[in-house]
């Protein structure tokens, strides 16, 4: 019949498009170094996202919603390949059927059989339905090798992210604060006795542009301790180095420049990344007001009389002080609020 043959056409065009489909969505997830925003992965992140969110707006403290989110990123990225996996199934169920191997359920049969390399089924009728029965084996192998290869990339780009999130920690106090950080860089009675530590923290900030939109699950992988984050460490950084440059009265540190200039572009890009190209939501489960948004006046204040207290030497002018400090503010605030909520991070206030 001329429908059937036409219908046959249709689910062979449609088989190989979602075949060239899952593999492109495969290499340029893990495989092409650029910040794309795969729909495929998106859509699947998305949905597991909203199944971990409802689970964790039942629990009462901010404690037992990180527990339940810690668990996110790591289903999220194991059910990637699955996805893709059931993909090519459907793919080439529909070009088995295509070209003859039987009805929709005996092709069913043929291609899970195929991509799980079990071997019980196996197409009968010709050549091109036996090759394409290897090729779907040999895709199966490649994406499953493709995550577990890549594997040790993330978790080695966690594990330096996480490194330099401690140290602040060590530094910073706990909970952590730019007032608390400036006194530490001040223990020497000088700002600018602290080059190396500005370069590092800029290494770590290129590291986050590169890392965290090539990768983006990574963005989701919580700290091992529930009161850590690198979103509000990266705040911390910011904050300190715009405090610095507006209240202190002494000349800039280059190296503190070039980091708070580093810092402010990786996080407006993987910012950018999220809202724009992701097209991610903030989560539900946090207010609109929390710590990391811009200070009042009064928590500036208050930040000033700490700094003079510990014996820095402060700007006289105070009103010029908090319009510069505003102005500086603005340049990363919005992008260090948005991935707060979007990543649960601990210094935003729960529900």
């Amino acid at each position: 019949m001329p429908w059937e043959l036409v219908l046959r056409g249709i689910a062979l065009l449609a088989g190989l498009a979602l075949v060239v489909a899952t593999l492109s969505a495969a290499i340029r997830s893990f495989v092409q170094p650029r910040n794309e925003s795969v729909l495929v992965s998106n859509y699947v992140f998305r949905g597991i996202r909203l199944v971990f969110d409802a689970i964790a707006g039942r629990a009462k403290t901010y404690a037992q919603r990180d527990r339940v989110l810690s668990l996110y990123a790591p289903i999220a990225l194991i059910a990637l390949p699955v996805v893709w996996l059931g993909l090519l199934s459907v793919a080439y169920t529909a070009i088995f059927w295509a070209l003859g191997e039987g009805s929709w359920v005996q092709c069913y049969h043929i291609s899970n059989n195929a991509l799980l390399t079990i071997g019980a089924v196996e197409p009968t009728q010709s050549f091109a339905a036996s090759a394409l029965s290897y090729s779907e084996a040999l895709l199966g192998l490649l994406l499953l090798t493709l995550l577990i290869s890549y594997l040790p990339t993330i978790y080695q780009a966690f594990s330096r992210r996480e490194l330099v999130v401690a140290r602040l920690e060590l530094r910073a106090g706990a909970p952590a604060s730019a007032t608390n950080l400036i006194c530490w860089l001040n223990r020497g009675g000088s700002l600018n006795d602290d080059e190396q530590q500005w370069q590092q923290w800029e290494e770590w900030f290129v590291e986050i542009e590169e890392s965290h939109t090539s990768l983006p699950i990574i963005s989701f992988f919580r700290s091992p301790q529930p009161g850590r984050s690198w979103v509000t460490s990266a705040g911390i950084i910011l904050d300190t180095a715009a405090l610095i440059f507006s209240t202190v009265d002494q000349p800039r540190s280059s190296s503190a420049e070039v980091c708070f200039k580093a810092g402010c572009i990786a996080m407006n890009r993987v910012y950018r990344f999220f809202e724009d190209r992701a097209h991610s939501q903030p989560s539900g489960l946090v207010e609109t007001g929390n710590p990391l948004e811009e200070p009042t006046r009064r928590d500036f204040e208050t930040a000033y009389d700490e700094l003079a207290r510990a014996g820095l030497r402060m700007v006289a002018d105070r009103d010029a002080a908090w319009r510069q400090y505003h102005e500086l503010r603005s340049r990363y605030e919005q992008a260090i609020v948005f991935l707060a909520k979007l990543t649960m991070a601990p210094d935003v206030k729960p529900v």
